[in-house]
């Protein structure tokens, strides 16, 4: 029986993160992608805790009218803003069963940009 694109990005899901984990020095930066917004957070998986996170629902980026792809990179710029004022400068890059082109792609070279590493 074919699988309906939620259960393939699900089962696609479970495998990156079989080899995924975050730590506090490399924070795992997830990414949930929704129809309106992206989501950004940077996640230590030893302790179960959220460092930092950023979305499209930000004051400063909710009102600019931007697409979304470069909503998707200020995301990311902002994601890797908030990182460095807690002290983390390179991540593990969880791209949470997506696919890595158009907004995901977007808000990891933000991230790069930004100063991030990963």
């Amino acid at each position: 029986m074919a699988l309906n694109k939620k259960q393939r990005r699900e089962r696609i899901k479970f495998k990156i993160r079989k080899t995924i984990v975050g730590t506090t020095s490399t924070p795992r930066l997830s990414v949930f992608r929704s129809n309106n917004g992206i989501y950004a957070q940077l996640i230590d998986d030893k302790s179960g805790k959220t460092l930092a996170s950023a979305g499209s629902d930000d004051k400063t980026i909710k009102g600019s009218k931007v697409t979304k792809v470069e909503q998707a990179k200020l995301v990311g710029k902002l994601i890797a803003e908030k990182a460095g004022t807690t002290g983390i400068s390179s991540v593990t890059f969880d791209r949470n069963g997506y696919l890595y082109h158009g907004r995901i792609k977007s808000l990891a070279e933000g991230a790069r940009e930004a100063g991030l590493k990963f």
